[in-house]
C-alpha cells in the first residue's frame, strides 16, 4: 500500500501514510509537529486512507500516529475564523470519518500514546478496539472551556456507561490509560515497549476466521446496537439465518462435524 495523497507534492503534504504490517494495513497519523491535530486536510487524507484499506484485501486496520501525542483534536487554526457553513462542513467531514471506521468490513484498532483528547478520544471511542500505553491519556476537555465536546461524546456514549461519559464530558478532565481500560475505553493497557505486540496480539485474535463471516458480525453489531431488544433480535436473527447459507458458515458447521480445521477463503 502506498502513501495517500490528495495534490500534488507541491501543494499539499501528505499527513497521512498507509503501509502493510503483515496481514493488516497500518494507517498512521504523521503530524508529530502538530500533535496530530485533525485539520481539514488531516481529516480527508485520514477518510481516503481508511477507504482504501476498507477496499483492499487487509485482514485488519491499525489506527497509529507518529510523535508522543495521538491526536490532540481538531485543529483550531481551522475553525477559528469559520463561519456557521463552514463548521457544519468540518463536522460533517469529521463524521463521515468515523462512521467510516465502523463502516468498513475489516476491525479496527487504534494504537494508543499519550493524549487523545476531544476528536482524537472520539478516534478512540469509535475505533473497534484500543489498546493503550501506560503513559496514554483521554479527555473531552470542552466542558471546561466555551465549546462543549458534543460530537465527541456521541462516540463516547457508546463506548463508556452512561454516567462516566458524561464525567468526561461534563469534567474536561482527563483520565489515565488504567482509568480508561476500568471504564471500557480501551481493551488493553500495556508499557509502552510492549505497545506494538499487544496490538497486533489482539488484532491477529480478532481477525482470525472467515474474513467475510467477521465483516458481517462488525456490521451486524453497529446495526442492532441502538436498538430496543426485541428489534435487536429481530435484526440479528434474520442476519444469523441467513448468513448461515454461506460457504463460510457452512464450512466452519462441517469442520466442526468432521472434527478437522477448517478452510476458509
Amino acid at each position: 500500500m502506498s502513501t495517500v495523497e490528495h495534490a500534488p507534492a507541491a501543494e499539499a503534504a501528505a499527513l497521512v501514510r498507509v503501509e502493510p504490517e503483515g496481514d493488516f494495513a497500518r494507517v498512521t497519523m504523521a503530524v508529530p509537529e502538530r500533535r496530530n491535530a485533525l485539520s481539514l486536510d488531516h481529516m480527508r487524507q485520514l477518510l481516503a486512507a481508511v477507504r482504501e484499506v476498507g477496499a483492499s484485501d487487509a485482514r485488519g486496520l491499525l489506527l497509529a500516529a507518529e510523535g508522543s501525542v495521538f491526536c490532540a483534536g481538531h485543529d483550531f487554526a481551522d475553525m477559528v475564523d469559520a463561519d456557521l457553513a463552514a463548521m457544519r462542513a468540518l463536522l460533517a467531514l469529521c463524521t463521515e470519518l468515523m462512521t467510516t471506521l465502523q463502516s468498513i468490513p475489516q476491525p479496527v484498532l487504534a494504537r494508543v500514546q499519550g493524549l487523545a483528547t476531544g476528536a482524537g478520544c472520539q478516534l478512540v471511542a469509535t475505533a473497534d478496539l484500543a489498546v493503550a500505553s501506560e503513559d496514554a491519556a483521554f479527555a473531552m476537555p470542552g466542558g471546561k472551556g466555551g465549546w462543549f465536546c458534543h460530537t465527541p461524546l456521541v462516540a463516547a456514549a457508546r463506548a463508556l456507561p452512561r454516567k462516566r461519559a458524561l464525567e468526561m464530558a461534563l469534567t474536561g478532565d482527563a483520565v489515565d490509560a488504567r482509568t480508561a481500560a476500568a471504564w471500557g475505553l480501551v481493551n488493553a493497557v500495556v508499557p509502552a515497549a510492549e505497545l506494538d505486540a499487544a496490538c497486533l496480539e489482539l488484532l491477529r485474535r480478532a481477525t482470525r476466521g472467515s474474513r467475510h463471516s467477521k465483516a458481517l458480525g462488525k456490521q451486524g453489531f453497529y446495526a442492532q446496537a441502538d436498538l430496543d431488544q426485541p428489534k435487536a433480535y429481530a435484526y440479528a436473527v434474520e442476519l444469523m439465518a441467513s448468513s448461515s447459507q454461506t460457504p463460510a458458515a457452512r464450512e466452519g458447521m462441517a469442520a466442526f462435524v468432521e472434527k478437522r480445521a477448517p478452510r476458509f477463503d
